[in-house]
């Protein structure tokens, strides 16, 4: 069955997409007014779980980024036929049930790498030469009651040299192997299916097991999806393997990383540091161990966030529900 001439078109969740920066009424934000031109649109900032139902009763059209639609959702809106994740990851859709009930379903991939990429070595830089400390430091006095022009509050150390070890090298884990590289870095990777079809130019890249990996990375940093397979893919016999001096970087998802098995790590010295943009939950129990572990920077899942990334997440989304009215659905994953 075709959409309407005009849909309805309800958005569950569009706080983060348009109104991340709080107090930020910059022009330069993206806004639904594209959306708009599209049919009739129905902005909610945030969905509570009993509520998706009702809000997207009679939509044919509905866009998600973290509001569950389950296959008795999906199955109590008989006029849906069409969901566009405000994302790349699908998990919030149950795929089979849209399938079953004739709804297409479309993500964004790619919008977010460079803003992935360059949190991940911001996160690797601050832990690296320690730039907060070094300001607070500043800030307090330090500096100024110090006898010498050069004052340091912790050791900085060099990228350059280091070996790189990345887990995924799908479009981001691509780009940081050649950020890194760019940086002097050696670039090892974790063996992967499609490794013979990645295409890295000229940045050498050493293919090893996820073991070995471990064992030999002075920088460990993921980019593969959370599966069955890759759930605590950090955990504490990996974490066994690792040099004292090893970095961590998990911008990937949450339940990569066995967070108590983590803590134990950084509170032993058994790792140098981690720096983490995401959590396995979000937002975090007060009680989560890596909230008080030493040497942890963390994030709140702000990575893929610039605002540029958010124009082109917006653009595309546009693009997909054009696609999907004109009979050409784009980014289908189902």
């Amino acid at each position: 069955m075709s959409p309407p001439a005009v849909p309805h078109i309800v958005v569950l969740d569009g706080h983060t997409l348009t109104s991340l920066a709080a107090g930020d009424t910059s022009a330069e934000e993206p806004t639904w007014n594209a959306l708009a031109e599209l049919g009739t649109l129905e902005v909610f900032p945030r969905t509570p779980p009993g509520q998706v139902s009702a809000r997207a009763r009679g939509a044919a059209v509905v866009l998600t980024n973290k509001a569950v639609l389950s296959a008795e959702t999906i199955y109590a809106l008989p006029q849906l036929r069409f969901v566009s994740v405000l994302a790349t990851g699908t998990n919030v859709v149950d795929l089979a049930a849209a399938r079953a009930a004739g709804v297409v379903v479309s993500n964004v991939p790619g919008y977010s790498t460079e803003s992935v990429v360059q949190h991940v070595f911001a996160l690797l830089l601050e832990l690296m030469v320690h730039l907060s400390a070094h300001n607070q430091a500043v800030h307090q006095g330090g500096w100024a009651a110090s006898a010498d022009f050069s004052f340091t509050v912790a050791p900085t150390i060099e990228l350059s040299g280091k070996t790189l070890g990345i887990v995924g090298l799908g479009s981001i884990g691509s780009r940081v192997a050649r950020v890194g590289h760019a940086l002097g870095m050696r670039v090892v990777a974790a063996h992967q299916r499609s490794m013979h079809s990645v295409d890295l130019g000229s940045v050498p890249v050493t293919w090893m097991p996820v073991d070995d990996l471990f064992a030999q990375a002075d920088v460990i940093t993921l980019h593969c999806p959370l599966t069955d397979t890759t759930h605590h893919l950090v955990n504490a016999e990996r974490l066994a393997l690792v040099k004292p001096s090893t970095i961590l970087i998990n911008t990937g998802r949450g339940p990569l990383v066995d967070e108590p098995a983590l803590a134990s790590a950084l509170d032993s010295g058994g790792l140098a540091g981690a720096g983490l943009d995401v959590l396995s939950t979000e937002p975090p129990a007060q009680d989560n161990p890596l909230l008080r572990a030493p040497r942890c920077v963390i994030t709140p899942h702000v990575a893929w966030a610039t605002r540029e990334a958010r124009h082109r997440l917006m653009q595309a989304t546009v693009a997909n529900v054009t696609g999907f009215l004109a009979g050409r659905p784009i980014n289908v994953v189902n």
